[in-house]
Order: structure tokens, then sequence, then C-alpha cells
């Protein structure tokens, strides 16, 4: 069996720098379609050929399937999202006998791979991938295999994939735009890394109703979207615009912080300053007072996942697609509705 290939190895077989090997496995710009697609025909025909596991997904049947998120992302005792969207990946593959393990990744894991052991170990016959912190190393390794995969809340910049995702856009326009409509005019979106698909996708929608409405956007940046990076968040939003009298959180968990730092300021909600979450978990009509949010179909993208990848699983050739699930608003007394 040939050794694996360093990626010095690659960048010297196919007259490139190691910087443009390292750009394609971690889905950056830059590289050309030609040199892309090059040096994923080459690791899929020599040290990153598919291994014995590999071969073995598209020659037999475990009729087990992996749902596979980080290990540190979304605490679902904080944001219970994934619950949800594997409940409803189960409901549809157990109605096509088809079984599915849920498991996590480890930083560790995620930097190497070929550790993965639900494939190196021949157990699943593909993967669900759900959340956007999962690398695009980790990905295109797995798709560089020949393992049939989907991506959940994520898609990779330049790449093709199978990915199956929210109308973020949509749904945070929505949110803005309601904001607006109520007479709000200082209105700061708190948002997840940058480098979140969803992240981006909300901002955009927020700073385009923004836009329309010839209001300036007003951004914070967080490293992560929980209720502490929510806190910090909205602290630092105060600090630098102390007159802004409307929120867009990019989820309901930054949402829930950002209230409670508001309430502890002296704010009133909505009165002084309307408040919008975005995913409608349980926890939002629990605030005080309850949280005005962007519902996410949270079943119906585990469904659309486990379909396509079944259809990927039964026919390898398929071209990638994606999928975009609908949104709606749920209004409540956070905004004033």
């Amino acid at each position: 069996m040939t050794a694996k290939l360093t990626q010095k190895q690659l960048a010297h077989q196919l007259g490139v720098s190691v910087a443009t090997i390292s750009r394609v496995l971690n889905d950056k710009p830059g590289v050309s379609d030609e040199i892309r697609e090059r040096v994923l025909e080459l690791m899929a025909q020599a040290g990153y050929a598919p291994n014995g596991a590999a071969r073995s997904l598209a020659t037999s049947r475990t009729g087990l399937i992996a749902f596979v998120v980080h290990q540190s992302s979304h605490d679902s005792r904080e944001d219970p999202f994934y619950p949800f969207i594997v409940a409803g990946a189960e409901s549809f593959l157990s109605s096509q006998q088809v079984h599915i393990l849920f498991t996590s990744l480890d930083d560790d894991t995620m930097q190497k791979p070929q550790n993965f052991t639900a494939v190196a170990e021949r157990r699943v016959d593909g993967l669900i991938l759900a959340g956007p912190d999962i690398s695009p190393n980790f990905i295109l390794y797995h798709l560089s295999q020949g393992v049939p995969l989907v991506i959940i809340d994520n898609c990779l910049q330049n790449s093709e994939v199978n990915c199956v995702l929210n109308d973020d856009f949509g749904g945070e326009y929505q949110a803005a735009r309601h904001l607006i409509q109520k007479g709000r005019r200082k209105i700061v979106f708190l948002s997840g890394p940058l480098e979140w698909v969803s992240s981006r996708e909300r901002g955009r929608g927020y700073a385009h109703a923004l836009s329309e409405a010839h209001l300036s956007p007003q951004m914070v940046y967080a490293a992560e979207t929980t209720i502490a990076s929510g806190e910090q968040a909205m602290a630092e939003a105060l600090e630098r615009w102390p007159d802004l009298d409307g929120v867009c959180a990019a989820n309901d968990a930054m949402a829930i912080g950002a209230m409670r730092v508001l309430t502890s300021s002296g704010r009133r909600i909505p009165h002084d300053v309307a408040v919008f979450g975005f995913d409608d978990i349980g926890w939002s009509t629990l605030t005080t007072p309850p949280l005005s949010t962007v519902h996410v179909y949270k079943r119906q993208l585990g469904v659309l996942a486990a379909q396509r990848l079944l259809d990927v699983i039964a026919d390898p050739e398929l071209p990638p697609v994606k999928v975009i699930s609908g949104t709606r608003l749920i209004l409540r007394q956070s905004t004033g509705d």
C-alpha cells in the first residue's frame, strides 16, 4: 500500500508550493479550479487514496449512519439545537431501516481525520456532519476518501459538497426589518464567528435591511454563540453605542445573554431596547420578557440531510447540492409584540 503523501510531497509532484496545498486542504481561496482539482485528484490516487475502511463503505452496508458534532460546540443544556436535528434525521432513517450513531469530534480528531474511528473501523455507511465549526480539512479528507457525507449548518466556500442550510439571510433580514418597522433606528447585530456561514449570512441579512432603511449597520463579533458570549458582546455594544435601541442576536443563546446585560444596566426590554434572537429554542419562551426570534425548522433539517445522504450512498456520482430550509418570525414581548 502506498505510504501517505505529505503536503510537501504533494506540492513537489504538482509543482506548486506547500502553501497552495494547504489552501486546498483547508478550503481557502487563492487557488485556481484546475489546481484544486489536481490536488484532490492526486489525494484520491496516491497518499490519500481510499483505504480499506472507505472502500468498504462503497461495497457493503452496515445500516448505520454517523451524526457528528464538534465536542465543544452547542452545549445542548444552553442551546438545545442539534438534538432536534438528530431526532429528525433518526425519524427518517428509521423509516428506511437505517440506524443512527450520534458521536462527537474532539479537537485532536478534527486535526487528524484519519483517526476518526466511525469510518476507520468501518462502522457506518456515511456521515452527517452538523455545525459550523467542523473544519474544512476534516470534511475534505473524508470526501477525498470517497465517504458519502452531508453537512448541516455549514458550507465550504471553495469546494462543492452536499449541504443543508437555513435561510439565514432571509430570516435575519426579516427580523431586522421588523425592528425598523417598529421604529427602531439604532440596531446592533451581535454576531458569531465570521468564518461561520450562518454568521456571515445572518449578518448580511441584517445589514441589507438597515441599508434599505438608510441606517448604518453596527456589528459586534464574538468567538462563539453562547449566553456568555452574548453577555460580552452586549457589554461591548453598550460601551460603543450607549444609545442603541435594538438588538439582533446571531442566536437565542446570545440574545439571552444580551437581555441579562441590558436588564442589569437598567435598560427596559422592549421599552428602551428591543431584542430579537434566532433559532427558536425552548428557552426563548422562558425569558423575561419572552424572546422574539426566528424559527428554524430543526427536525426538517435532519430529515433533509438524511434523505440526501441516502441518495448519495445509493448513487455516489450524484452532483453535490445545497438545500436551503425556510424560516419564519416568532413575535413575542421582547420586541413589544
